[in-house]
């Protein structure tokens, strides 16, 4: 008897055994990246909050508004002569060269330039110059001169006996300026004061020391 497979013209293909070799399966994890340590963050915004602060500072430092700077730059003693020693007066005449500087970033107008003279802490005379302008970072020399004709020392006559006896007289010099700081569209205002204590030597018409100082 023939077989199905002659019988009917069917190719037959065996299945095949169970011996054949299994097939591996690798499973792949996602990949995931490392976060930086926390420290390292904060360090980094610690080192960004600290540059704001120094620049912030530098801005508000460059910025703000200062006094101009008063210095007395020279200051001569012209002539000075006592009269009547039992009822002093005095004929005096100082010239002075006075330097204004404008610290600032902003334009500077100053009214005018007052310039005193005192003796014993008591005001025998002041000057007054003319006010200017001042650009930014600029400086400015002033020239003025005291004079007294005849003034009548009343009050510290005893002490100036004393000091004329010595043959040095202190005197007290006072420079002050005061004026406006144009920023942006404000006007602040704004002084500066320089006081000199200058001990005159009456033997050489000379002055023999000077003590400054800006207040």
């Amino acid at each position: 008897m023939a077989s199905k497979q002659e019988q009917y013209g069917i190719p037959y293909t065996p299945l095949p055994s169970s011996s054949q070799p299994s097939q591996t399966v690798i499973v792949l994890t996602p990949y995931r990246r490392h976060r930086r340590p926390s420290f390292l963050r904060n360090l980094r915004c610690s080192l960004l909050f600290t540059a704001a602060i120094l620049l912030l500072s530098a801005a508000v430092y460059c910025l703000y508004p200062s006094d101009p700077e008063i210095k007395v730059s020279r200051i001569q003693l012209n002539h000075i002569r006592v009269l009547d020693s039992y009822r002093p007066t005095l004929d005096l005449s100082f010239s002075l060269t006075i330097k204004v500087r404008n610290r600032d970033f902003f334009s500077l107008d100053y009214d005018s330039l007052v310039v005193s003279i005192g003796y014993r802490g008591r005001e025998l005379g002041v000057v007054k110059s003319n006010g200017g302008h001042l650009r930014a970072r600029d400086s400015s020399y002033v020239n003025a001169t005291l004079e007294l004709d005849g003034l009548e020392v009343v009050h510290d006559v005893i002490y100036l006996i004393g000091d004329l006896a010595k043959g040095i007289i202190p005197f007290d010099t006072v420079a002050q300026v005061k004026g406006d700081l144009g920023v942006l569209l404000f006007q602040i205002p704004i002084q500066g004061k320089v006081s000199c204590e200058v001990f005159v030597n009456l033997n050489d018409q000379k002055i023999s020391h000077q003590d400054c100082h800006r207040k």
